[in-house]
C-alpha cells in the first residue's frame, strides 16, 4: 500500500512517515499543498494524509483539486481546527475522515486501516469488457477461461483497470508498481504490457491494451473480439 503525506510541519510528517513505514506501508512525503496536489493527481496512491492549514494551497483546495480529477483515493485530513464548521468544510471538500490534532498514533492507525479496508471491501473483482481480474487470486477471467498473473502483472493490470480507460503514462505505471526509488526503467513497463496482452489473448478477452504516443496506455473493448 502506497501512502502520500501532505503536511507542512516537517517533523510531524517525518514522524508519521516513520510510523507507517514501520507498519509496512510505502510512504512518500511532501511539505506544501501545491506539490502535494501534483503528486496526488498522479493517481498512484492508495491513501492521502492531508494537513489543512498550509501556506499557499490549503488542504481543502488540495482535496477539491483531487476530486475534480475524478480520483477516488481515500483522503484523511489532519488539522488543529476541530470546530464543527471546519469538519463539515473538510468533508464537503472531498475528505473521507477528519482527525483533529493532537491525536494518538493508535487512532491514526485505526483510521488508516478503516479507510483502506473500506476501499478494498468495495469489490472482489475489477471488470472491463468481458474480462474480470479477481483481486484475491490474481486471476484474469473470461467466462470459464482463466489465467494466473504474476505479482507485477497483477499490479499493472489492476492499475489499468482502476484507471477506467484513462491514459496512464509509463512514468505513472513505474511509480505505482515499482516505486519512485526503484531502478526499473520504461522498458520494464513495455515488457509487462506485452505479457498481459498475451494473457488477455489466451483467454479470449475482448480487452485490448492500447498505447498512444506520449500519453501512455489505456484499456479498450474490441467489440468483434
Amino acid at each position: 500500500m502506497k501512502i502520500l503525506i501532505i503536511e507542512d510541519e516537517k517533523l510531524l510528517a517525518d514522524s508519521i512517515g516513520a510510523l507507517l513505514r514501520g507498519k509496512g506501508f510505502e510512504v512518500e512525503m511532501v511539505y506544501d499543498g501545491e506539490t502535494g496536489s501534483q503528486y496526488a493527481e498522479l493517481g498512484v496512491y492508495d491513501l492521502l494524509i492531508l494537513d489543512v492549514m498550509m501556506p499557499g494551497m490549503d488542504g481543502y483546495q488540495v482535496a477539491r483539486q483531487v476530486r475534480s480529477k475524478r480520483l477516488g483515493v481515500p483522503i484523511l485530513m489532519l488539522t488543529a481546527r476541530g470546530d464543527l464548521e471546519d469538519r463539515i468544510a473538510g468533508l464537503n471538500s472531498g475528505a473521507d475522515y477528519y482527525l483533529t490534532k493532537p491525536f494518538d498514533t493508535r487512532e491514526l492507525l485505526a483510521c488508516i486501516n478503516a479507510l483502506l479496508r473500506r476501499q478494498g471491501s468495495q469489490v472482489d473483482q475489477l471488470t472491463f469488457g468481458n474480462t474480470a481480474l479477481d483481486l484475491s487470486s490474481a486471476m484474469l477471467i473470461r467466462g470459464t477461461e482463466r489465467v494466473r498473473l504474476s505479482a507485477k502483472e497483477f499490479d499493472v493490470m489492476r492499475f489499468l483497470l482502476q484507471a477506467g480507460g484513462r491514459n496512464l503514462s509509463k512514468e505513472m505505471i513505474l511509480a505505482r508498481v515499482w516505486g519512485y526509488d526503484s531502478n526499473a526503467v520504461e522498458n520494464h513497463v513495455e515488457v509487462y504490457i506485452g505479457f498481459l496482452r498475451k494473457k488477455l489473448t489466451s483467454i479470449g478477452s475482448n480487452v485490448r491494451i492500447r498505447v498512444i504516443r506520449r500519453l501512455g496506455y489505456h484499456l479498450e473493448v474490441e467489440e468483434d473480439a
